[in-house]
């Protein structure tokens, strides 16, 4: 095994920790280093390693457009990587600091990138768009492994307990997402939001005081106004989605009863459709046809609704939010449920809706619905 002494090698201003009894170093780097030391040639990582180690390709666009889209904006946590040789870290007699110094790397030892492989790709696209970032710096962890030896259960390590947010407390934070900062504004100043949102968690418990979460809200707002993941909003549009939902609480007694206190959220979420994800997003979608059909007129139509039974005992429910007595968030349901409201409203199906309901409702349920 070469060391640095051997011949050429890469210095890093460093610093030096103890993890485990064995020494690691958190390094600071450019930008433009990135892709030419840390080199990802899956033909080149071992092949019990390679498996856990290939690229998935799909995620890198969308890194790439984060880095470029917001040069003066963005994080990006640090790389950890193997390294299969030995090292030298040469310590700085600066203030009597031991564990500052530089680590030196041999140029020819192979480095194995544990944990950010996509961040690399996405820095080596990234700087080809937007030069400039080619200048910022990335922390980097190195770890010394000889012959990479532990580098399988360091990967396995790093990757058992990451835990993705929930996406309730995503769009919380996210101020990037207008769909999100929508359902937050939402979430605080319209009825019957404001105060019944569960702002960080994705799910609801039995006995809590809120009816919707934040995710939903999100997504029946992005079916209100037909915008995919990505879509920017107008402030029409949002003052158009406070607008849409003022008035289907107007028409929705229930709704009204848990904000009145008389009707527990816990018995409400327990008996109707409409105290629910699939019920929340149909109404969105709801509301998209409807000012769509009916531009000038849909504040008069929408007072139909408060002829809807949302009960999840409603025959109408059943194949449509309710599947084996059980409520489905799955699109087609909440396409299907969809469809129940517009015949509510006296709204025309498209072909596509009329082809949903011929294959998966009844034909008797379907005429009655």
């Amino acid at each position: 095994m070469k060391s640095p002494q051997d011949g050429y090698c890469f210095s890093f201003p460093a610093v030096r920790g103890i993890q485990a009894g064995k020494p690691f170093y958190i390094a600071t780097c450019p930008l433009s280093t990135i892709p030419k030391i840390f080199v990802f040639d899956e033909e080149e990582v071992p092949p019990e390693l390679r498996a856990q180690r290939t690229l998935n390709k799909s995620r890198i666009p969308e890194m790439v457009r984060y880095l470029v889209e917001n040069p003066k904006d963005y994080v990006f946590s640090a790389l950890t990587v193997s390294v299969a040789s030995t090292v030298i870290f040469e310590e700085s007699d600066h203030n009597n600091t031991p564990n500052l110094g530089t680590l030196k790397v041999p140029m020819d030892a192979q480095i194995l990138i544990n944990d950010g492989q996509h961040r690399r790709a996405a820095i080596e696209a990234a700087i080809k768009e937007q030069p400039e970032i080619a200048h910022d710096n990335i922390a980097v962890l190195f770890f010394v492994d000889e012959g990479l030896k532990r580098s399988q259960q360091m990967f396995a390590d790093l990757n058992k307990y990451a835990v993705k947010p929930s996406p309730s407390l995503a769009a919380l934070y996210d101020s990037r997402d207008e769909s999100a900062e929508l359902a937050r504004y939402l979430a605080q100043n319209v009825k019957p939001f404001e105060g019944f949102t569960e702002m960080e968690k994705s799910s609801i418990s039995s006995k809590s005081g809120k009816l919707f979460t934040l995710s939903s809200l999100k997504q029946a707002n992005r079916a209100l106004l037909g915008k995919g993941v990505k879509d920017s909003f107008t402030e029409e549009e949002k003052q158009l989605a406070a607008d849409y939902w003022q008035a289907v609480f107007a028409e929705t007694p229930e709704w009204q009863m848990v904000i009145n206190k008389e009707l527990s959220p816990s018995q409400f979420r327990q008996e109707y459709v409409h105290a629910h994800g699939v019920g929340l997003h149909a109404l969105g979608a709801l509301g998209c046809s409807l000012i769509t059909a009916q531009p000038d007129v849909w504040k008069e139509t929408i007072k139909q609704l408060k002829n809807v039974d949302w009960r999840k005992s409603n025959p109408v429910w059943a194949n449509r939010s309710m599947l084996h007595g059980k409520l489905s968030k799955a699109s087609t349901n909440i396409m299907l449920t969809t469809n129940a409201l517009k015949q509510s409203l006296s709204l025309s199906l498209t072909p596509e809706e009329r082809a949903l309901e011929n294959k998966h409702i009844p034909s008797s349920e379907a005429s009655n619905g």
